[in-house]
């Protein structure tokens, strides 16, 4: 069981999951884009007492508020406000990062940016990278760029097995648990998703950057899990990434698309090896020949598509 603990940053309240929050040790682990802190759990049940685990609630997601000003508050830049506020709450100097997706995204930029870089000591990058496939970039803000409603609670139990099929979640429990924490009820009586509708409007307002700058200026060590099926992270950008961080530690896991669930003893234990570690960062030398500057961006291409389909 997890202790709760509230953030105020600015007007929005920030909630935050706390397993083992006595323990000698800390991760730090962010969801993704419409998930929420509570996927944690498995992960820290397994990785066991010596870990405290902190696991914050994105505003519009979970148990933390939903912005009245989504073009404001529902971007990267608000994010990293957020999560800064988060660690110096705790009195987080430097710790280790685990991120699914957005939250990976959002470790990296703040491992890459040269004010806070030191704060995150070990980044682990679950499924996301600084280049995302095109098309399941396409199927995610289309998915979650329009409300849900369903009539029972077994419709919307049914769509989350079938749109999340890839998290290779196995037990009827770890469905039901999802379910329940998922779930939202309408002042009609039918049901819908726990997230604020307008997250999706982070693909029409956030400020388009080059990420693969952000990758080659991280120093810390970084780990990154890729599905074997994902839909948004390739095969194939895996060794470019190692191309600008020669010490990058991969695991690849099978049967699971986008993203894994960190919920199995096979994809814990490589995490739990990567974190007991030596730290040894490197020197950055800034890159002459940065051969992905030539690249759209991600969040350019993305805003550009959003707009053609939702004529935004």
């Amino acid at each position: 069981m997890y202790a709760l603990e509230f953030i105020r940053v600015r007007e929005l309240e920030i909630a935050v999951r706390v397993w083992n929050p006595n323990a000698s040790r800390t991760l730090v682990t962010w969801h993704g884009l419409a998930r929420h802190g509570g996927d944690f759990a498995s992960l820290a049940d397994q990785l066991g007492h010596e870990w405290r685990i902190i696991a914050p609630d994105t505003p519009g997601r979970g148990l933390s508020s939903w912005s009245l000003f989504p073009a404001h508050d529902y971007l990267y830049s608000h994010y990293i406000t957020v999560a800064l506020a988060v660690l110096d709450h705790f009195e987080l100097k430097q710790v280790d990062w685990l991120g699914t997706s957005m939250g990976g995204l959002l470790g990296m930029l703040i491992a890459a940016d040269p004010q806070h870089s030191q704060r995150i000591v070990r980044l682990i990058l679950n499924d996301v990278g600084p280049e995302l496939n095109q098309q399941g970039l396409i199927a995610l803000s289309s998915y979650f760029g329009v409300s849900h409603r369903f009539s029972s609670f077994s419709d919307l139990q049914a769509e989350l097995k079938r749109h999340y099929a890839s998290f290779d979640i196995s037990s009827d429990k770890e469905w039901r648990d999802l379910a329940l924490n998922s779930a939202r009820r309408l002042p009609d009586g039918n049901w819908t998703y726990h997230f604020d509708p307008r997250i999706g409007e982070q693909f029409i307002h956030d400020t388009p950057r080059d990420t693969w700058a952000d990758w080659a200026n991280i120093t810390c060590p970084i780990m990154v899990i890729r599905g074997a099926d994902s839909t948004l992270l390739d095969a194939e950008t895996l060794p470019r990434m190692a191309e600008k961080q020669p010490y990058l530690r991969t695991l690849t896991v099978p049967g699971c698309g986008h993203a894994p669930m960190l919920n199995q003893p096979g994809q814990v234990a490589p995490i739990r090896q990567f974190l007991d570690e030596p730290i040894a960062r490197r020197l950055h030398t800034p890159s002459s020949a940065h051969a992905t500057t030539a690249r759209r961006p991600i969040g350019q291409w993305l805003i550009k598509q959003w707009r053609r389909f939702f004529g935004q």
